[in-house]
């Protein structure tokens, strides 16, 4: 209850600075650590939705954070609660994510003695986040939540962590509100533009690779108007797709786990390379083999948001401190020069990604999931979410879907499994008018698949196409690629997911043959609720361009046991 008298209370501060940022959303799970905070909830108009995990309520604010550039925001309980929330911090740190992360923490009276559930968070957090903190004043409250919203949402975006004594959020004091934090925009200098005008004239065999964050949709269009007047071949980096309309005539396709040949031979063969937003880590780079380090073996001009970033794994010829939308903006300055003689290597590139995307391949078993992703893409709106998380099921969705809009592909960089169910929770919360399309595999979507309760309890009609192969592949395929025949802690008994729906109070379909779906899908819309089709695939069926037979004859013929 609130008082009167001009004084409020640690958590009623708190609740304000968060409506004072203009927040709408928060995930949680309630814990007594913190219900001074969970009070003060009760009268503002921010929607709390309560999950089942912590590691799905720090999940579901990373996507809030992911589409829509603020932070995601997630409050949790101490000890074991935090703990479970680790995986969402961690994937706002590899996806370059805008996420606050709010714990309660033991009375400030009972610290360093090992209280219940007590955790030091800058030592378990200080290498996983931007910034951790522990508020130990609620009069400094306004200052220190809005600095942790400038910290997680500029420069290369990321994790904040900050602690709450218990005690110190029922504390009565008179204090302001902070004013809500900008976005900075770091714009190239004139010089920069100059001098990336005269590589890209000198060049014969240019290509820009977009991705990380900090995009939107007005970036995005300004990035798809700088390469049609320029003629320039644009690929997207590992779940970063939807920065490109899939169908315009410069995309070239998607640089991830699994990439068109054609592709990455595109991208040795070019002689300058514009990287916009992306780390280029891992995942795209092909364990690092894509480009010598530390110097490319090509010309490359690097764009990123972060200082920090540039020159620290590639050196580039010409690095440009600035966030990806003001980059493209600034590009509408630049006229192309009098040639370009890449035209046609752009045209190819567009006709290599559709040849690539066009055809689902044959696959062991009656299911094909590529069947069942390109039957979507041509059926789903155009702003359709596909949420997925991890596991050898998402190269389908790579490869065969076709994203047009920004914001349309929730998918964690990280590999998180468990991913792709709160991801979906949290997209419909967003906009519950918006079609939500979970795509998980069986042992990704029990990661977290008690939040399916979440989605029930809160009336939210996602659906989840479950793909069902009785194992974890991801591990299987390297299983049977290192050590042939040998299989071990990989195998799954699976519970019949189209009752584990129904028990939940959902719709569930099982689907044993492709021709089946559509039904099926056609099904779930209309009843209205949080909905399961469960795919059986058959488990050879390792990815759209291998079987695990095929993997382990290979690898026994090479000589592995």
């Amino acid at each position: 209850m609130r008082s009167n008298d001009g004084t409020r209370t640690g958590g009623e501060i708190l609740v304000d600075q968060l409506a004072a940022q203009g927040v709408s959303h928060v995930f949680c799970v309630p814990g007594e650590s913190y219900l001074a905070a969970l009070d003060a909830f009760h009268d503002r108009k921010i929607a709390l939705t309560v999950c089942r995990n912590e590691g799905a309520a720090a999940m579901a604010a990373e996507a809030v954070g992911k589409t829509t550039g603020r932070p995601g925001i997630c409050f949790v309980t101490r000890g074991p609660g935090v703990a479970n929330a680790t995986s969402g911090i961690h994937i706002a740190q590899q996806d370059s994510t805008p996420l606050i992360v709010f714990v309660g923490q033991v009375a400030r009276e009972m610290r360093e003695r090992e209280a219940f559930q007590e955790v030091n968070y800058r030592s378990v957090f200080g290498t996983m986040a931007k910034w951790v903190t522990e508020i130990d004043d609620a009069a400094r409250i306004p200052e220190l939540v809005s600095r942790a919203f400038y910290t997680a949402m500029n420069g290369r975006p990321g994790p904040v962590v900050i602690a709450l004594p218990e005690d110190m959020l029922v504390d009565r004091v008179v204090v302001g509100d902070a004013p809500a934090a900008d976005v900075v925009e770091t714009s190239p200098g004139a010089a920069d533009l100059d001098r990336l005008r005269g590589m890209v004239a000198a060049a014969e065999r240019p290509i820009v690779l977009a991705g990380g964050s900090r995009w939107t949709a007005q970036g995005c269009a300004a990035l798809m108007r700088f390469a049609e007047k320029f003629a320039l071949p644009v690929a997207t980096t590992f779940r970063r797709a939807h920065v490109m309309d899939a169908l315009h005539p410069c995309y070239a396709g998607d640089l991830g786990i699994g990439p068109n040949p054609k592709l990455l031979a595109r991208i040795k063969a070019a002689d300058l390379v514009l990287m916009i937003g992306t780390r280029l880590s891992e995942m795209p780079s092909q364990s690092y083999t894509l480009f010598d380090i530390p110097v490319p073996q090509m010309k490359l001009v690097h764009v990123h948001p972060g200082a920090e970033e540039l020159g620290r794994v590639y050196r580039p010829q010409l690095a440009i401190h600035a966030t990806p939308d003001a980059f493209c903006a600034a590009l509408a300055s630049l006229q192309p020069p009098g040639a370009m003689p890449w035209r046609p290597q752009t045209e190819a590139a567009h006709a290599d990604y559709l040849a690539w995307s066009e055809k689902p391949t044959a696959v062991p078993g009656p299911v094909n999931l590529g069947e069942i992703v390109t039957w979507l893409r041509d059926r789903v709106p155009a702003n359709t979410a596909i949420c997925n998380g991890a596991g050898n099921f998402s190269g389908w969705i790579h490869r065969f879907h076709r994203f047009r809009q920004f914001g349309t592909q929730v998918a964690p960089t990280s590999g998180s499994m468990g991913y792709g169910l709160p991801a979906a929770i949290a997209m419909k919360r967003l906009d519950p008018s918006r079609t939500v399309i979970c795509v998980a595999g069986d042992g990704d979507f029990l990661m977290s698949g008690q939040d399916f309760a979440t989605a029930v309890q809160y009336e939210l009609p996602i659906i989840v196409v479950l793909f069902d192969n009785g194992i974890y592949g991801t591990i299987r395929m390297h299983q049977e690629r290192e050590y042939p025949g040998r299989v071990i802690a990989t195998a799954l008994r699976n519970p019949d997911f189209a009752a584990y729906a129904q028990a939940f109070g959902g719709f569930g379909v099982r689907v044993d043959k492709t021709s089946d779906f559509p039904a099926a899908f056609e099904a779930a819309e209309k009843s209205g609720l949080p909905a399961i089709i469960h795919l059986k695939v058959d488990p050879d069926g390792i990815s759209p361009a291998a079987t695990l037979s095929g993997i382990r004859d290979k690898a026994l013929s090479a000589g592995k046991n």
